[in-house]
């Protein structure tokens, strides 16, 4: 109390209006990453004892929310293993996808959260779907009570390698992609690869998209795993049903997975905003938006790498032969690398318009330095944008199959 006394004193003498107050704390985060195959499983108790921080014992009680479709594959073997280990749960059963991410679903979610009476501190809540369903409950526990714990269990490859691993919750609102959101790690979370068996071909190349941004900026080594085993990885839906496949899947969830957590620890409240790991994410949310429920978002995503590898192969950053394996890794790992989208020229500068307001004046746009590296640059102009989407349609109609997203649903 004395210390305080004096240090009010002194800032009455220094200040004419008053006493002043500059508060400066460090917001502490420890959240975990926990792989284990068939989670579900009754024998597999990494769910109960995982996790240090979020035990599940018999006894207790959880509100589960879970994606509709997911709940109709697996719902009742979730339930089953709840029930064989003695834990209550409550099921909301949500649709989850871009067309209704928005404050209505997370309505919904609080007032499941409100009903089940939940105890802030020691029920955190399950959500199990792909990634619009962990945005949405991440959002929903971020603001209950100013923040519930809450724990991921993606049930997507976009899920295991991007949205489950960062802190980042959200939901579209008006025509903006994720506008309103929270940054709120999750307690835990949970990837299971054996929910991609039930995938189709077409939701594992959303995920291998933000596989194939991670290779593109960060790591030739994983680009060349991709080049090498992407597509019998995606074929085998990462199942590992032989020794080569199940050591090239692991490598291909693991590798981006560490190279996206070693980009974020030391930035995770985004306080640089120049993040290599918003490589794909400048013209992607606008394009994504505009063409729903066309594109999914790694599809969006790998058309503004698409572009954004022919803006650097036109400053030379890039070469020729490097720009050809990106587009051809692309093709082969069932993605377009165009959309039409791309010939609106104003709606690609109301992009760039829209990414300098999110990122502080600036551009701050990530572009590939060969294969592996990266540089930020903030002096694209309208007109080159206008020359890379010529070059990448010539390069789209020059490759089979290269076009919509539509087109490869079946590839």
């Amino acid at each position: 109390m004395h210390s305080g006394t004096q240090f009010t004193q002194g800032l009455r003498l220094a200040m004419d209006n008053g006493p002043a107050w500059t508060v400066e704390a460090v917001r502490q985060a420890r959240y975990h990453v926990i792989s284990s195959d068939h989670l579900f499983s009754q024998d597999n108790l990494t769910l109960l004892t995982g996790c240090p921080d979020a035990p599940l014992r018999a006894g207790e009680r959880r509100l589960l929310v879970i994606d509709k479709n997911v709940d109709a594959l697996f719902g009742a073997q979730i339930r089953e293993f709840f029930t064989f280990h003695g834990v209550e749960i409550t099921v909301l059963s949500l649709r989850a996808d871009e067309a209704v991410k928005h404050w209505d679903a997370v309505s919904q979610v609080v007032d499941a959260m409100n009903d089940f009476g939940i105890d802030r501190r020691r029920e955190p809540v399950l959500a199990v779907g792909g990634g619009v369903l962990t945005d949405i409950v991440g959002f929903a526990a971020s603001i209950y009570r100013r923040g519930t714990p809450y724990i991921r269990i993606p049930t997507t490859l976009i899920g295991l390698v991007d949205a489950g691993v960062g802190v980042k919750t959200g939901v579209n609102y008006a025509s903006g992609k994720n506008r309103l959101g929270t940054y709120a790690p999750a307690t835990a979370t949970f990837l299971d690869r054996s929910f991609l068996r039930s995938l189709d071909l077409r939701h594992i190349s959303n995920g291998l998209a933000e596989i194939l941004k991670m290779a593109l900026i960060r790591s030739q080594e994983l680009f060349t795993l991709l080049e090498t085993h992407g597509s019998a990885v995606r074929a085998d839906r990462f199942q590992g049903t032989t020794g080569d496949l199940a050591d090239a899947a692991d490598r291909i969830i693991a590798e981006p997975i560490h190279l996206m957590l070693e980009e974020l620890q030391p930035n995770l409240w985004e306080s640089s905003l120049e993040r290599c790991v918003d490589y794909g994410h400048t013209f992607s949310p606008t394009i994504e938006m505009h063409a729903l429920p066309e594109l999914l978002h790694g599809e969006a995503v790998v058309i503004d790498m698409a572009l954004t590898t022919a803006l650097a192969t036109l400053r030379g950053n890039v070469s020729e032969e490097q720009a050809d394996r990106v587009f051809t890794v692309i093709q082969a790992l069932g993605l377009p690398l165009w959309n039409d989208a791309l010939d609106d020229t104003s709606l690609l500068e109301h992009a760039l318009r829209d990414t300098v307001r999110h990122r502080d004046g600036l551009q701050r746009l990530p572009l590939p330095l060969g294969i592996g590296r990266h540089c930020f640059v903030n002096d694209v102009a309208p007109s080159e944008l206008r020359k890379a989407a010529w070059l990448l349609r010539s390069c789209a109609q020059e490759l089979p199959h290269a076009g919509s997203a539509e087109s490869l649903v079946s590839a």
